[in-house]
């Protein structure tokens, strides 16, 4: 238990990071040395870039909302329609895109290269 004074170092707790972004935010709720949690907030109408990445490996899964998953594994541009409760798991070479038709909490599980994004196109005129 915490001390009133302050927090002990047996304290396990651990603070969230909120990543304000164009489209929403990013809360990392978790970053050690092999894995990433995050939950994003994408607001309706809005969209993160369309990219891929060379090494980092995520899964997403929809908490809430509705989004067009758009994607391209090599055999040509499709997209999927994701309602919550669904997940799609991004291995790294893939490119693609969340759209957001409704304003969606997506939770993310990835391989801790924060940095490993490779824009192809951003509304933002994010390079």
């Amino acid at each position: 238990m915490a001390e009133a004074s302050g927090l002990e170092s047996r304290d396990v707790r651990h603070m969230p990071r909120r990543v304000e972004k164009p489209w929403g935010y990013e809360l990392i709720w978790a970053h050690a040395e092999s894995y990433v949690g995050k939950i994003l907030h994408i607001k309706a109408g809005h969209a993160l870039s369309l990219q891929y990445h060379r090494v980092k490996d995520e899964t997403v899964h929809l908490l809430s909302g509705a989004m067009r998953f758009e994607y391209d594994r090599g055999e040509g541009r499709s997209d999927v329609i994701l309602r919550a409760g669904e997940s799609v798991r991004i291995r790294p070479g893939m490119v693609h895109r969340m759209v957001a038709l409704s304003d969606c909490d997506v939770l993310e599980a990835s391989t801790p290269q924060l940095d490993d994004v490779v824009r192809l196109e951003d509304r933002y005129g994010r390079k």
